[in-house]
């Protein structure tokens, strides 16, 4: 069986169209599915505008929903070109907007969006398979929903640190609990990597993240006790590349790198 994964997607349907997806029998992917560069833009304007001690800026709804609705859109035209050649098995990054935080962002703005979800859900082979163990012809994948990491809250420092931290403890004692379930695996997708394989931070972000790891311990402990034979993650573009730890192969595929594996 022929497994292709991609890294995030980023709604690069150019780079996308360069992979060679005929023949393969079953396609991963990483999260980061859309195009993020106006949530990005936005959010590393009040990173700086917070060195600078000025106040958080509020954007209008009406940007906000340009916003949601790069990614969206984007999303849903990657997964579909991908979904002609093989099903698709994708989870979620940070990209992603889940139900319950679409909901919310809709009330905040007081503008109507559309489910990610459930607009992925009605594409013909694919499925989301966040948290769980999905069984493809006898090879058990496990797909584990984006997280923040109590270690990155330690490490990176944000300005609203306790916040960050019990919504992150919050996210990994989930996390721990999901990969109680993940016996056996054949293969673990993830959006980040393991903790300082393949995970530092390059120079295009803000200066105080460069050089820092920004993976999860969580993740690293499972595949050293684990062991699955292939990790496929992104998250860290510029780690993109190949580590093993023990026995299993990791990859972190950047932004739509590929790897394909026959199992």
């Amino acid at each position: 069986m022929r497994i292709l994964a991609i890294g995030d997607l980023h709604g690069s349907l150019k780079r996308i169209k360069k992979i060679p997806v005929k023949d393969v029998d079953l396609i991963l992917l990483t999260g980061d599915l859309g195009r993020a560069n106006l949530m990005r833009k936005m959010a590393f304007e009040n990173i700086e505008r917070e060195k600078k001690g000025l106040e958080e800026k509020e954007f209008s709804p009406r940007e906000r929903k340009k916003a949601f609705m790069e990614a969206y859109d984007s999303s849903l035209k990657v997964v579909r070109y991908l979904s002609k050649f093989a099903p698709v098995y994708t989870i979620y990054g940070n990209v992603e907007s889940r139900n319950p935080e679409t909901k919310k962002e809709s009330r905040e703005i007081g503008l109507k969006l559309p489910s990610l979800t459930d607009s992925l859900e009605k594409i013909s082979g694919v499925r989301i398979i966040n948290n769980r163990v999905a069984n493809f012809q006898g090879i058990r994948i496990g797909g584990l929903d984006y997280f923040v990491d109590t270690s990155w809250v330690r490490d990176f420092k944000p300005s609203d640190y306790r916040e960050k931290m019990r919504d992150a403890k919050k996210g990994s004692d989930k996390a721990r609990s999901v990969l109680k379930w993940f016996d056996g695996l054949d293969i673990l997708v993830c959006h980040q990597p393991p903790y300082g394989i393949l995970d530092r931070v390059g120079k295009l972000a803000p200066k105080d993240w460069r050089g820092k790891h920004a993976g999860s311990k969580i993740i690293l402990d499972y595949i050293k006790r684990k062991n699955p034979q292939y990790v496929f993650c992104g998250h860290i573009h510029e780690g993109e590349g190949k580590k093993k730890i023990e026995g299993a192969e990791v990859y972190n595929l950047g932004v739509a790198g590929y790897k394909i594996v026959e199992v």
